[in-house]
C-alpha cells in the first residue's frame, strides 16, 4: 500500500471536497466532514456516473444526477437509485497534509 498525498487539510475547507486519482487511474473524492477527512470513490453505482458536483449532506454524498446517497465513512448506500456500495479509501493527516491509501479499506 502506498499513500497519495493530497493537500493540506487546511486547504479542504468543511462540508468540501478534492478530487484525487490513484496511479492506478480511480478517481476518489477526499471530503472534509466536521474536520474528519474520508475518501469514497467517484463514482455512483447506480449508473457508474461521477459523484463529483453532489453536494456533502450529514456525512452523505448526494449523487448529482438522481440523488442516491452514500456515506463517506463507510460507502453504504443509504438511499436509492443505487443498490450498490462503493469503495473507501484510509486517509490519515501527515505533518498537516492529507494522504489517502491507494488501496481501498477492507
Amino acid at each position: 500500500m502506498a499513500w497519495i498525498k493530497v493537500d493540506a487539510a487546511a486547504a479542504i475547507a468543511e462540508g468540501e471536497y478534492q478530487l484525487v486519482t490513484t496511479e492506478d487511474d480511480v478517481e476518489l473524492l477526499i471530503a472534509n466532514v466536521d474536520g474528519e477527512f474520508h475518501a469514497i470513490e467517484n463514482m455512483c453505482s447506480h449508473d457508474r456516473g461521477s459523484l463529483e458536483g453532489g453536494c456533502i449532506e450529514d456525512g452523505e454524498i448526494v449523487c448529482p444526477r438522481h440523488g442516491a446517497r452514500f456515506c463517506l465513512r463507510t460507502g453504504e448506500v443509504t438511499a436509492p437509485p443505487a443498490y450498490e456500495d462503493v469503495d473507501v479509501y484510509p486517509v490519515r493527516i501527515v505533518d498537516g497534509v492529507v494522504e489517502v491509501s491507494d488501496e481501498p479499506a477492507d
